[in-house]
């Protein structure tokens, strides 16, 4: 199925309408759909390579207001409708994720859990359900999400805008990578801001 969905979306990179496509699938990416919408990002920008902004600011807005239906699903609809989303990536307690805030770090502890899903194979949409479930802040919730999704498609965007066909092997075989280190990078700076915000409150 997942191989059927690859093929798929290879050829919706193609349609004349790539765009609105590639904000659909950014959208319910974020809270159901199992193929990441990169798989349209890197073929469309190599097809266009001067709107790579274009293609990355869609795929960004896309993803955080699908982040924010996910989050709504779990705010609203967990049982009927979050726990089967759970159920259909194998995942039977849909409670271990609100068990791992509890066990410590709150706020921070959620970012980077949000910013790790974000950018590694672990699925996005888990989080964006458990964020609303958790009654997670919204307002920091649609910052993380707009900040981490907003890199990794800006940064795919870019890397082929500015250097063509020849980034996109690359990009496949150490996406991963790129993405972890973009992750410790973000959760990085997401601490020193928290501190340093923590620390003008107490003064």
């Amino acid at each position: 199925m997942i191989k059927k969905l690859y093929n798929k979306s290879i050829e919706w990179a193609a349609h004349k309408r790539s765009k609105s496509i590639l904000g659909f699938i950014s959208f319910i990416e974020s809270f159901i759909f199992p193929v990441p919408p990169d798989l349209l990002i890197i073929p469309m920008t190599i097809a266009k390579m001067n709107d790579w902004f274009k293609i990355a600011l869609i795929a960004t807005t896309g993803s955080v207001l699908g982040a924010c239906f996910g989050y709504l699903i779990g705010y609203i609809f967990f049982k009927e409708i979050g726990i089967p989303i759970f159920e259909l990536y194998g995942i039977d307690n849909a409670f271990f994720l609100k068990e791992k805030v509890a066990q410590g770090g709150g706020i921070i502890a959620w970012a980077s859990f949000l910013a790790i899903a974000a950018f590694t194979p672990f699925p996005f949409k888990l989080l964006t359900i458990t964020s609303g479930f958790i009654h997670f802040n919204l307002i920091y919730f649609v910052i993380i999400c707009f900040l981490v999704r907003g890199s990794r498609f800006f940064l795919i965007s870019v890397l082929i805008g500015k250097f063509g066909p020849k980034v996109k092997l690359l990009l496949e075989k150490k996406l991963l990578k790129i993405s972890i280190i973009f992750t410790i990078l973000i959760i990085g700076a997401a601490f020193i801001l928290y501190f340093l915000l923590k620390k003008l409150m107490l003064i």
